[in-house]
């Protein structure tokens, strides 16, 4: 189809040269792409070369701890594909003996691959005609074809998968999936796409009608909630620190984290009474506080914005869990908590 045939040829001519192109490792592959969810190009490159290099094989991943995978993982967010990816090399290893699934279903099978991250494996390392679709790929297909049903109900998700393999090369099915997403990152760009100087501008449905900056469309998020976080940086004569793994499910699983309190509202110096920090450290240990910033952060997630403090809380003796301030940096933790760490003068403490 003409279509497909000016995206590849475009490609050939426009295409960034990344690492896990030109292979078809399904370890590099597998890797890139869980990086790459939710991650641009430029940000993800830079991890990705570090995992390589501190796990060149599957079975170099499977065999870490987590915590250091978490710790590598460090900035990148969404911290569920990092504990997935680890999850994922240790049953490839185990269960099956070091060998990638070599089809778009039983790639499905995986922790942590969904639809798109499995025909994306399945067409680049196993050439087998697998249609991706993501961000790019819906906005390429929504705009050439004047499309605007939602990219995220139900019936987008499933019309645009049809669509998507009813128009991919069947005889370079990794090349072209390579090239519409390569295409939507570049060319067809969420704002500002280079419309006039588009291989397809003459037969794009959406410039002739002049719907580019409408399309695709996506129907609102779900509410964001907002909450306030309170982090208690407790620190002792002996230059110790209360630093504690969290536990449970949510987005920080098993990073750490200084004590927290949340609280109903953001609080300043003159309320630091109203936390009860019984749950945090002995209740008859003495107590000097401060407040390290007064302005609260706003660490702005998907679905909340945390509104946060950290609070100095400077003691004679902590509990025997306390760890050394100089220690702080080897163990995994939010990207709002390393900036912080980074950032303050435990030197003046």
């Amino acid at each position: 189809m003409e279509f497909s045939k000016e995206l590849i040829n475009w490609y050939s001519i426009n295409k960034r040269e990344l690492p896990w192109r030109g292979t078809q490792n399904a370890y590099y592959i597998w890797l890139s792409e869980i990086i790459l969810q939710q991650t641009q190009v430029k940000q993800g490159l830079p991890y990705y070369n570090a995992f390589t290099s501190k796990y060149p094989t599957i079975q170099d991943l499977a065999n870490a701890n987590e915590e250091a995978v978490l710790k590598l993982w460090q900035g990148l967010g969404y911290y569920s594909r990092a504990r997935n990816l680890h999850f994922t090399a240790k049953h490839i290893t185990n269960e099956l003996n070091g060998l990638f699934p070599n089809t778009y279903k039983n790639l499905l099978k995986l922790k942590g691959v969904g639809d798109y991250t499995a025909s994306a494996i399945a067409s680049f390392a196993f050439n087998e005609v697998a249609a991706v679709v993501d961000g790019n790929v819906y906005r390429v297909l929504s705009r050439y074809f004047g499309i605007d049903t939602p990219i995220n109900s139900t019936k987008g998700i499933k019309d645009f998968k049809v669509l998507a393999s009813a128009l991919i090369d069947t005889e370079n099915p990794a090349i072209y999936n390579q090239a519409i997403m390569e295409f939507g990152a570049l060319q067809c760009k969420p704002k500002n796409p280079q419309c006039m100087v588009c291989p397809l501008h003459t037969s794009c449905a959406s410039l002739k009608n002049d719907l580019v900056d409408q399309l695709p469309v996506k129907l609102k998020k779900t509410k964001v909630t907002t909450k306030f976080f309170n982090f208690l940086v407790c620190v002792d004569n002996d230059k110790n620190i209360l630093f504690e793994k969290r536990t449970g499910k949510g987005i920080w699983q098993n990073l750490y984290q200084f004590p927290l309190i949340e609280s109903s509202k953001s609080l300043d110096i003159n309320e630091f009474h109203l936390l009860d920090l019984d749950q945090v450290i002995h209740k008859d240990t003495t107590i000097e506080h401060s407040l390290y910033n007064d302005v609260d952060r706003v660490h702005k997630l998907s679905h909340q914005h945390l509104y946060t403090k950290f609070w100095i809380v400077q003691t004679h003796k902590l509990p025997n869990k306390a760890i050394s301030i100089t220690d702080i940096i080897k163990y995994p933790a939010p990207v709002l908590i390393s900036d912080f760490i980074n950032e303050f003068n435990f030197e003046s403490l």
